[in-house]
């Protein structure tokens, strides 16, 4: 699955949110319910509910049934597309900076010449 737009705004939109990058961290432990990861924070479970819909809209967590318990947990593949895209930003990014130090180079070494 590609990573569209629409999906880059909104896994950095959840992300943007410390009590949502909380919980992230926390699923990287490992899956948990939502009463488990509700619990370091002051905040409801409704609250805690809430911030989980919106990490699952983004695509980084699922919700499972198991039994009685709805276990969430991260879902890698977005994870992966996410640091896949920073990564083809950062190579644009040297290639642009190798460039100017060349740039720039040349520049300094035509100043010494005069």
């Amino acid at each position: 699955m590609t990573l569209t737009e629409e999906r880059l705004d909104a896994a950095f939109s959840a992300l943007a949110d410390p009590t949502r990058r909380a919980i992230v961290t926390r699923l990287s432990m490992g899956e948990a319910t939502v009463k488990e990861l509700a619990e370091p924070f002051t905040i409801s479970l409704q609250a805690v509910s809430r911030h989980i819909r919106v990490l699952e809209r983004a695509g980084l967590i699922s919700q499972g049934v198991d039994a009685q318990r709805r276990p969430c947990r991260l879902r890698t593949d977005t994870a992966d597309e996410l640091v896949g895209w920073i990564a083809d930003q950062r190579r644009r990014w040297e290639g642009r900076l190798d460039a100017l130090e060349a740039h720039l180079e040349q520049v300094q070494a035509g100043e010494s010449n005069e």
